[in-house]
């Protein structure tokens, strides 16, 4: 390891000290503090804002795919990250170049230390830090436009601190609920704090109750409610190991075809929030985001570790699904696209996860199921876990990884068979890691 690599691990070892549910807090005040610092001000980035459960990572990647398509210069803020820190922050698609994360991880942590001596202030968190470095090296670079994933929430959260030309929110679940509240309605309430005052929201398919609290939020703030499901209707071709294709008409014109390379009906639906968030920026701020831009930008996305294919012989996708409203999704999913095929899930789970809710949706469509241990020290452990499958009747056999995907693959080949890898991120980054591909 060279000396410069060898810093640059060391500072990222002090930055995940400072993350764990223990040191998880919401508030903004010392993010702003730690941007006073570090002379940067949030409030001079042009971006949009993304919230939501499930789909705003896939929203905010295609986004961005689309705002490079058009010849801007983007910023892409996401987390967390499959393989390496780098991918979390990225301009013009490239991640942040280690000597410039290194610079930014020093300066941010002189200014952590400053922050934190003045009266009644804390040390930043992993996510606050993450975030300061984030927007630091947008301005720095000057990004036309940045797409910021909100981490936890809305309301509270570290990248809360912008004004956003717009909104997006994709569906919202029942998610982190020792933080955001244990029902919808209050957990929406928390998501709705992205809302800003007199700029515009980007809403698509809702729980009733739960569009109810958006709508109501926005009308409080003065904030136009823009609805992909009225603005754009999209219709799957066929679908394929390569993507879907889709047929897409807006309040303009009827698009001609094009293949969108993420799988998943849910796709559909975070592609008609991207439709109409672009539309509106074309519109609104004369960006350069034409029909045909918008599709070329749409067909170049990637994502990984969403219904990815990382095998075709046999098929082997890959998924970071890891609550009951994402295996839901995914069930539909493996349902519409196993062709009869059986199916092998491989699965390993953070222990503050609803197993049990997540196994009883995916039960229908798996037909064997290995489980294994995470390499994290939050892992449900695998006795758990069992109870967890054997209590929806899942049969289910413990494993550990790099095992399992070599048993798997046997068992493909047998059984003319499919095999899926869930039940979170750490899984999906383990399995790609294992079978060397990459981000």
């Amino acid at each position: 390891m060279s000396r410069a690599a060898s810093i640059l691990d060391a500072k990222l070892t002090y930055l995940y000290s400072r993350a764990g549910g223990s040191a998880l807090k919401l508030g903004l005040d010392t993010t702003l503090a730690l941007m006073r610092e570090m002379k940067v001000d949030p409030l001079s980035l042009p971006c949009i804002h993304v919230a939501g459960t499930n789909g705003k990572g896939s929203v905010s990647a295609m986004l961005d795919a689309v705002l490079r398509e058009a010849g801007l210069l983007s910023g892409l803020y996401t987390s967390p990250h499959l393989i390496r820190f780098n991918e979390r922050i990225r301009v013009g698609g490239a991640p942040i170049p280690d000597e410039v994360l290194s610079r930014l991880l020093s300066e941010v942590e002189l200014a952590d230390q400053r922050q934190a001596a003045e009266p009644r202030a804390r040390q930043g968190t992993f996510f606050e830090l993450t975030t300061t470095v984030a927007l630091k090296w947008f301005l720095e670079q000057q990004v036309q436009l940045a797409v910021l994933e909100t981490g936890l929430g809305g309301r509270l959260d570290s990248t809360n601190v912008v004004a956003p030309l717009l909104s997006v929110i994709t569906e919202i679940g029942v998610e982190h609920t020792t933080y955001l509240g244990t029902t919808l309605r209050r957990i929406a309430a928390e998501k709705a704090g992205i809302i800003k005052k007199g700029r515009p929201v980007v809403l698509g398919r809702q729980h009733p109750e739960v569009r109810a609290v958006l709508e109501e939020k926005a009308r409080e703030v003065g904030s136009l409610v823009l609805r992909a499901d009225e603005r754009v209707s999209i219709r799957r071709l066929s679908q394929d190991l390569d993507g879907q294709v889709l047929s897409v008409e807006t309040a303009d014109a009827a698009w001609p075809p094009f293949c969108l390379p993420l799988l998943g009906d849910y796709q559909i639906h975070n592609c008609a929030l991207v439709i109409t968030a672009l539309e509106w920026a074309r519109e609104a701020l004369g960006l350069p985001l034409f029909p045909g831009v918008i599709r070329e930008g749409l067909a170049k996305v990637r994502w990984p570790g969403r219904c990815q294919v990382v095998s075709r012989d046999p098929v082997f996708l890959l998924d970071v699904a890891h609550n009951p409203d994402a295996a839901k999704a995914l069930a539909v999913f493996i349902k519409n696209f196993r062709q009869e095929k059986p199916v092998l899930l491989i699965c390993g789970m953070l222990a503050d996860k609803d197993a049990v809710g997540f196994f009883r949706l995916l039960r229908p469509v798996v037909d064997a199921c290995v489980l294994v241990p995470l390499d994290s020290a939050r892992s449900m452990p695998i006795d758990k876990l069992l109870a967890a499958a054997q209590a929806v009747k899942l049969p289910a056999v413990e494993g550990v990884l790099g095992d399992a995907i070599s048993k798997a693959f046997a068992w493909a080949r047998k059984n003319n068979g499919l095999v899926v890898a869930a039940g979170s991120l750490y899984m999906a980054s383990a399995v790609l890691y294992e079978l060397g591909v990459e981000v």
